[in-house]
């Protein structure tokens, strides 16, 4: 059975018509001055891909990263503390601090 990658429903070979996506893809439409549509345009060029494709892969990487900074910060918060001081010393005050 063979399934075809359309934007649309699929046919398979016997006929049945079923989804043919696992992941489905959207339209959106953006707006872009020109300045940063012929940039969007060379780069595309420059990576041999769609304007479409490059920015719908920065889209994922900035998704991935901030994916990434969010895991990382629970996994911070998640910690237990660690104390900065002994029990009953007290911190230091702001002049001794930035004494100079």
């Amino acid at each position: 059975m063979h399934h075809y990658q359309l934007r649309f429903k699929g046919i398979l070979e016997s006929g049945t018509r079923v989804s043919c996506y696992t992941d489905f893809v959207r339209n959106v439409t953006i707006t872009l001055d020109d300045e940063t549509a012929r940039w969007a345009r060379i780069e595309a060029a420059r990576n041999d891909t769609s304007v479409s494709k490059l920015v719908g892969a920065m889209l994922r990487e900035r998704m991935h990263q901030r994916d990434e900074y969010q895991r990382a910060m629970r996994s911070y918060l998640s910690r237990k503390p660690v104390p900065m001081s002994k029990p009953g010393d007290r911190y230091p005050t702001r002049e001794e601090i930035y004494e100079r």
